[in-house]
């Protein structure tokens, strides 16, 4: 790994990157921002339906309408893109689910507060256009159909496409719940990166809810997981644990295969197999900028991902309130180097269980177990209101 004196900064994103180390320098500069955890953030993803028939195709301009001045670019290009009521944002993803980014907040009692006020404004804007939020991880009624057309996600399909059905399913049809946490002191870094990742088994069976998709019961707990799984693992895979989290990160992307590669006219498809280190050698001709680098990484989605903070993206979308049982418990065995410690003993039999939990969820003993030890460690240390925590506990025991 490279010493990070001389690494280009988000100023020099037009120069161009000759050297891998070079580009493992400046993903070790940006991954991780430490210090001591102060926000909580979330992004919420929902399929959208028909109020009267769910398993309607999904039309353009109902939903164009629903959202109104709150469209995003894909879907109106005028749109002036405007927040929610508490500075979230509103996206598409290519099968017209919509995803609510919340701010970061001080506490989960403020993000609470908001997010639950901004899904009531979005139910509110989709009521008034006949249109109702899922409330699973996965598309209980429809196949997957692209709404959306740009050319990354034209790309993505391609590339997908390559390793049959799971990709264009995970794009069009699947619905995820993303916490988003401080990375924490720079100490304890790597001991956090390590526990994150052993409780996302757990919490995947614990959260589980997609297991009904276009109509039928897939046999999983989580069809999501099951269609993340089924896309190319170069760019889904966990990203290792160990004591240098930012180097290991560093070697996953330039390793990650590459999705697109924006170009001014013309299709953004690239050829099979080459990754990010393969560019920066030549590969595709002319080499790639810092720019380049960004939006590569903006293409990764492990388990875990290091935006400067800590995108957790494991879970699936939970119905009505119970978006905050999963964000809360997060937070709490997150909170302190101690709990952090035992969250890593309780989930050692279970690190690594990302099939098992996907496939059987709750039923498999070793997972069910730990689960359950975490979320008592968790309610024994969030400091709530009483309403919040009876939304706590009950989003977090509809399993089990």
């Amino acid at each position: 790994m490279a010493t990070l004196q001389g690494v280009r900064t988000a100023a020099d994103h037009d120069a161009v990157i000759t050297e891998i180390e070079q580009a493992e320098g400046y993903i070790a500069s940006i991954c991780f921002k430490t210090g001591p955890p102060a926000a909580v953030g979330v992004e919420l993803e929902f399929t959208v339906h028909e109020r009267d028939d769910p398993s309607a195709t999904l039309d353009r301009d109902r939903l164009c309408q629903a959202l109104g001045d709150h469209a995003p670019a894909t879907l109106r290009a005028d749109s002036p893109a405007l927040p929610l009521r508490h500075g979230g944002s509103v996206t598409l993803e290519p099968g017209g689910q919509v995803e609510i980014s919340s701010r970061p907040h001080a506490s989960l009692a403020d993000l609470h507060a908001a997010v639950g006020a901004e899904i009531e404004q979005l139910t509110a804007m989709f009521a008034g256009a006949g249109l109702i939020l899922g409330e699973t991880g996965v598309d209980p009624h429809r196949t997957p159909r692209r709404l959306l057309s740009t050319p990354r996600y034209d790309a993505m399909e391609a590339a997908f496409d390559r390793r049959g059905m799971s990709g264009k399913i995970m794009m069009c049809s699947t619905a995820g719940l993303q916490v988003c946490l401080d990375s924490g002191p720079a100490p304890e870094l790597a001991v956090r990166w390590a526990a994150v990742h052993a409780v996302g088994p757990p919490l995947l069976a614990l959260f589980a809810n997609s297991g009904r998709f276009a109509g039928r019961d897939t046999g999983w707990a989580s069809a999501r997981q099951r269609a993340w799984r089924g896309i190319d693992p170069s760019r889904t895979r966990q990203v290792r644990t160990g004591a240098d989290p930012a180097a290991a990160w560093a070697r996953y992307a330039l390793d990650a295969a590459l999705l697109c590669v924006r170009r001014p006219d013309g299709a953004w498809d690239t050829p099979a197999g080459v990754t990010f280190a393969d560019w920066i050698r030549g590969a595709l001709g002319p080499r790639p900028t810092y720019a380049d680098l960004d939006y590569h990484l903006s293409t990764l989605f492990p388990p875990v991902r290091p935006r400067g903070y800590l995108e957790i993206r494991y879970l699936d979308t939970q119905p009505g309130r119970g978006w905050f049982a999963p964000v809360a418990l997060l937070h709490a065995l997150l909170a302190d180097l101690a709990t952090v410690t035992r969250v890593l003993e309780l989930c050692a039999a279970a690190a690594g269980r990302w099939v098992q939990a996907a496939r059987d969820g709750m039923a498999d003993p070793i997972l069910a177990g730990a689960a359950r030890a975490v979320r008592e460690i968790a309610l024994e240390r969030l400091d709530l209101p009483p309403l919040l925590l009876d939304d706590v506990v009950e989003g977090s025991t509809r399993n089990g």
